[in-house]
């Protein structure tokens, strides 16, 4: 834990951090791009997006098995421990456990920024909302750096010395980057948002760490033992910040949003370390040239943190409060996100089973009407809460954010149909994805920033609106070339040109 963020699918391909405000959630590349199957002058063992790393590829399950069923996942039967891993789940245990585990992290984003709004002043929940999102920014880079890596490993033996390695290299890198941000923030700036985030960096080594964990989770086959970290995580974070006084600044919720996650880094460290234990770490593979994390990196900043980031600037140089709205907006709409999430996660594996072009994209046509359909449903409820209702949520903050539902949710609509239609691309041309990406995401800080100057933050969420809306449209249109290309563009062999996808990420809201 929409970190924050929403996490992603501990053990299934998939789900993000949540979309920090003003943010597209289907922005960033949840399944990273293919790359020109020439000899990588990064990697010096040649491509890394070859079909034999494709944990979607026919012949292997959706965790990377050559000797399984593509659809049967680890644990199942008689293929539990034969790796001499721990004995997995069955197949619907473990895609129930990965759900619930999305949904529990998912769960606790939202409640921590309805907790938070109710107990601060419009004012101090702006400051908390950007803190926030800097938090989600830092998250991504680490999910993309380690995270993402980290999942395409396989055997046993490189899993679980990769799984260490990560847990090491997280809590080092974290570590020294807190400090130098509560040291540099703490000494020499002033302001409410500054301490806030000099606060962060205290807490940063927990709060990452404990989440960099749920990866090495996914990558050892484990999304139960995620889910019961996540769940320590809800148990305690909530309560902890709810029994903190009226009027609580940014900087202590920060503190004690942060320091309640110890208990679950604690539980997640105790299940994790007798399935590492004995396997050598590699930091040193985090920083040599051909990691794969620093291309993850690349696409994580065109996607999703520009759009973070333009709205933290957005805070810091005009509207404080306009942060507020939109974070307090994004929060109410925390449902979509996991529906979002779902379907990013366990689509690609179901959408492979259906055969020919047409009948994946009538596929995720059906898809993107009924989630568009749930994302207008869902506006008209939130726009008929009463407004007693609305403040027991966000509190001050209610009255901002419910002026901007409309267009939120004309938003998350928007997101539904592109959502949908990403999913089309990256099952039948995933190369197709990346430049759609790139412009649109480009387009949206362009349309956000126009708005906010036309009629401040009500602008500002009419512009993300235009800017998912054209993103979903020219998805749509590049769906259809394809169709109309042919043969060429059928992937009826599932994984032929399909791209590697990690556990943990998402083109949907996390």
């Amino acid at each position: 834990m929409t970190g924050p963020a929403p996490r992603p699918p501990a053990a299934a391909p998939g789900a993000a951090p949540d979309p920090a405000p003003g943010a597209d959630p289907y922005d960033g590349e949840a399944y990273p791009a293919p790359y020109d199957p020439e000899p990588d002058p990064y990697d010096p063992h040649g491509d890394p997006y070859d079909p034999d790393r494709d944990p979607y590829a026919p012949g292997r399950d959706l965790y990377g098995d050559p000797d399984a069923d593509p659809y049967d996942l680890p644990g199942d039967g008689d293929s539990a421990g034969t790796s001499g891993e721990a004995p997995g789940l069955g197949a619907k245990a473990a895609i129930a456990a990965s759900v619930a585990d999305q949904g529990v992290a998912a769960f606790t984003n939202i409640i921590v920024l309805v907790v938070a709004a109710r107990l601060s002043s419009a004012a101090g929940f702006a400051v908390f909302s950007m803190v926030y999102m800097v938090f989600t920014v830092l998250l991504g880079i680490n999910v993309s750096y380690v995270g993402q890596a980290l999942v395409l490993e396989r055997g046993t033996a490189r899993v679980r010395a990769a799984c260490r390695s990560a847990a090491v290299f997280t809590a080092l890198a974290s570590t020294a980057i807190g400090l130098a941000m509560a040291a540099g923030l703490g000494m020499f700036a002033r302001g409410a948002t500054a301490h806030g985030l000099a606060v962060l960096g205290l807490v940063l080594p927990v709060v990452l760490t404990q989440d960099g964990l749920r990866y090495c989770f996914s990558a050892l086959r484990l999304p139960h033992y995620a889910l019961a970290g996540d769940t320590v995580r809800l148990l305690v974070a909530v309560p902890a910040l709810a029994v903190q006084p009226h009027g609580a600044g940014p900087e202590r919720l920060v503190a004690v949003w942060g320091v309640s996650a110890v208990p679950a880094l604690l539980v997640a460290g105790a299940l994790l370390w007798p399935r590492v234990r004995g396997a050598r770490a590699d930091v040193r593979a985090y920083v040599r040239r051909g990691h794969l994390g620093r291309r993850f990196v690349v696409e994580f900043g065109v996607g999703n943190a520009t759009s973070q980031l333009a709205v933290v600037g957005l805070g810091l140089f005009a509207a404080p409060l306009a942060v507020g709205a939109l974070r307090g907006a994004t929060t109410l709409f925390g449902p979509m996100n996991v529906l979002f999430n779902s379907a990013t996660a366990f689509g690609p594996p179901l959408l492979n089973r259906v055969r020919g072009t047409a009948g994946k994209v009538r596929a995720t046509a059906v898809l993107a009407v009924a989630l568009a359909w749930v994302a207008a449903l869902w506006t008209l409820v939130l726009m008929l809460l009463p407004a007693h209702a609305g403040r027991q949520l966000l509190g001050d903050t209610w009255a901002a954010s419910a002026a901007l539902l409309a267009a939120s949710g004309s938003q998350y609509a928007a997101i539904a149909l592109g959502t949908s239609a990403l999913l089309t691309l990256r099952v039948l041309r995933p190369r197709a994805t990346l430049p759609i990406q790139v412009v649109f995401s480009l387009l949206s800080v362009a349309f956000m920033l126009a708005g906010y100057r036309v009629d401040g933050v009500y602008g500002a969420a009419w512009g993300l609106f235009a800017g998912s809306a054209l993103k979903a449209l020219a998805l749509w249109l590049r769906i259809a070339s394809v169709r109309r290309a042919g043969p060429a563009a059928d992937d009826d062999v599932p994984g032929e040109d399909a791209e590697p996808v990690s556990a943990g990420s998402s083109a949907g809201p996390r």
